[in-house]
């Protein structure tokens, strides 16, 4: 018997600075009619999309940046689309920035959550590996803040069961780490969630630009065959307030191949019907952890020589 779930990963063009939160859900609750038209069970959307990418602008008044982050999940702008979720009988996964009090003090975190067909919060993720930088770098093109608007995310990478299997999460960043997906691959995920705002090009190192669309397919397909899961990368794209995003969504199946994937750089879906049972040929041959992996001889070797110093 086979686990089938049919996934939509659905792209974002730009979203303008001057976008309301409603006019942005609207455009989620369209895509979200598509996949359920296609036979969707679930609905991918990209980080922080309910909004603009604000950390490429260095803003100074609390009250400005305080305006792009959510008080509570749902709140009143994104409550039709736990509603949409429920009525039609489709999940969905959503990257926006989260504001919170905990522990006495007001805390930002980088977050997505994924929802089930009757509308109900199954996992929640805050993202890790934070890229950009904390000061104000003019010499930049534009601004990657997101190490000064956001803390590293507290809550690890865990798995969850929906969708007749193990689920887990993580955004933009997280997905060039390898540690990342074999966290979870230790916790027999299934099927990763990514969503993410990727600009073409990286003022630090700009030889890079060119690779931006072979490094994005490259981490996810590794990612995804080194630990027998399915990953489902969503993007922003476009030129979004003058930053050009690579697009480049794609699902990828365990094997390492991509199977689904965005041809445009505008409100797009690719659809993958995902078999979870293709999992089990990688998690118990090649990559069957408790017969072949050794950590136990490689953490001698760290333990006994110690890191390698830099050069020079």
């Amino acid at each position: 018997m086979t686990r089938i779930v049919t996934v939509g990963a659905a792209q974002l063009g730009p979203i303008a600075r001057s976008e309301t939160r409603s006019q942005v859900v609207e455009r989620l609750l369209a895509l979200m009619r598509e996949a359920k038209a296609h036979g969707c069970e679930l609905v991918v959307f990209p980080e922080l999309a309910l909004t603009t990418f604000f950390p490429r602008w260095y803003l100074e008044d609390p009250a400005e940046l305080d305006a792009f982050y959510e008080r509570e999940m749902p709140g009143p702008e994104t409550q039709p689309l736990f509603d949409a979720a429920a009525r039609l009988g489709i999940g969905f996964y959503l990257g926006y920035a989260e504001l919170t009090q905990e522990d006495g003090r007001t805390r930002r975190f980088n977050t997505s959550i994924t929802v089930d067909a009757t509308g109900r919060i199954v996992g929640k993720y805050r993202k890790i590996h934070l890229p950009g930088h904390a000061e104000h770098e003019p010499w930049r093109a534009f601004q990657h803040l997101e190490k000064r608007y956001f803390e590293t995310g507290n809550l690890g990478f865990n798995v969850f069961r929906a969708f007749g299997g193990v689920m887990g999460m993580a955004i933009c960043n997280d997905r060039r780490w390898s540690e990342t997906y074999r966290v979870m691959g230790l916790q027999g995920v299934e099927m990763v969630l990514i969503g993410y705002n990727t600009p073409v090009h990286n003022p630090p190192a700009p030889e890079h630009d060119a690779l931006s669309h072979f490094h994005n397919e490259l981490v996810m397909q590794a990612g995804a065959y080194q630990n027998g899961t399915w990953v489902v990368g969503v993007a922003k794209a476009g030129n979004e307030e003058g930053v050009m995003q690579i697009g480049n969504s794609i699902i990828v199946a365990p094997s390492g191949e991509i199977v689904a994937a965005c041809s445009t750089v505008g409100d797009e879906l690719a659809i993958a019907r995902c078999d979870l049972d293709l999992t089990l040929s990688y998690k118990t041959t090649t990559f069957n952890f408790a017969k072949h992996r050794e950590p136990q001889a490689y953490g001698l070797i760290v333990e006994r020589k110690g890191a390698v110093p830099p050069p020079g």
